[in-house]
């Protein structure tokens, strides 16, 4: 339910401003919008990373240790995992926003993209942005990679306990409990390296926002 939320949050902040910008060619928004859209947009995709380390935490319970899964999956803990997801989320892209808001914006207002995104928003500023940048590049550490480790850790652990399933009919079943998530963790990491990790160049603008929306449109 909650990542069904965060999806359609951050698809009801992007989608409309890309539909008029294919009918119109172009659309029109103040800079108050604009960081609040990159708020939004940032908190929800936060909450989405951390969500699904909870997930695979979820599905790890479910195939390695299934008769503790209610016990230790309880309705209270579940809450709690999705209130410091949220907290998380917000919290994170709160830091950034308020740095981008204290950039100074001269007389170009042009972004080539379908949203304001971060990469986008730093080249309009005309104020030095390697403070920003850099505690993107910290911030990401435990907003990026310690939930893609988690991640990974919890589907190693996955394999190895099917890998240890006898019948066809049961390794099936516990694939089938993990494709949909670990389908979504694919492109959802793929693509926030692609268009995050990598350098910006002009040459890559056309496919970061094919990236983009892979995360933003695609997956919700």
């Amino acid at each position: 339910q909650q990542l069904s939320l965060s999806d359609l949050l951050g698809s009801t902040n992007i989608v409309p401003t890309l539909l008029e910008t294919i009918i119109l060619g172009r659309a029109s928004i103040s800079l108050v919008d604009c960081i609040t859209q990159f708020n939004v947009f940032g908190g929800s995709e936060t909450f989405v990373g951390f969500l699904l380390a909870v997930m695979s935490n979820d599905r790890y319970v479910a195939i390695c240790i299934p008769l503790r899964y209610t016990s230790i999956t309880s309705y209270n803990i579940c809450n709690k995992l999705i209130l410091v997801s949220w907290l998380l989320g917000l919290g994170a892209i709160l830091i950034t926003a308020n740095l981008i808001a204290t950039l100074y914006f001269c007389d170009q207002n042009i972004i080539n993209h379908f949203f304001c995104d971060f990469f986008p928003l730093l080249q309009l500023s005309c104020s030095d942005t390697f403070i920003v940048q850099l505690e993107v590049i910290l911030l990401s550490i435990p907003v990026i990679i310690y939930p893609f480790i988690l991640i990974i850790v919890s589907y190693i652990c996955i394999a190895h306990a099917i890998l240890k399933i006898v019948s066809n009919t049961g390794r099936q079943k516990a694939f089938s409990t993990c494709s949909s998530h670990l389908a979504v963790v694919s492109i959802f990491y793929g693509a926030l390296t692609a268009v995050y990790v990598a350098p910006p160049r002009k040459e890559s603008q056309t496919l970061s926002k094919v990236f983009s929306l892979l995360y933003t449109v695609m997956i919700p």
